[in-house]
């Protein structure tokens, strides 16, 4: 018999359900926000103007689209570049 085991993301999601939906969603799309914030100054600092701002740009064609492969693409296309 194999023994089943929850992962400590899914534990977190039982108790989400338990909790306001509004303040789920509030405090994730905050979370969300703050992470995009830090990657978009991240890849400023690593990268030149015009290859930062592509990258923006997919990131943002990536979250309307919901297809994290456009995104995905620009960076290893960037890291080819680069070697």
């Amino acid at each position: 018999m194999q023994k089943r085991t929850r992962s400590i993301l899914q534990e977190l999601n039982n108790v989400v359900h338990d909790r306001d939906r509004k303040h789920v969603i509030r405090d994730r799309a905050g979370h969300v926000i703050n992470s995009a914030i830090n990657l978009l100054e991240e890849i400023y600092r690593e990268y030149d103007a015009e290859t930062a701002g592509d990258l923006e740009r997919r990131l943002l064609n990536s979250i309307r689209g919901r297809d994290e492969s456009k995104f995905r693409r620009g960076v290893e296309r960037i890291v080819d570049e680069d070697q």
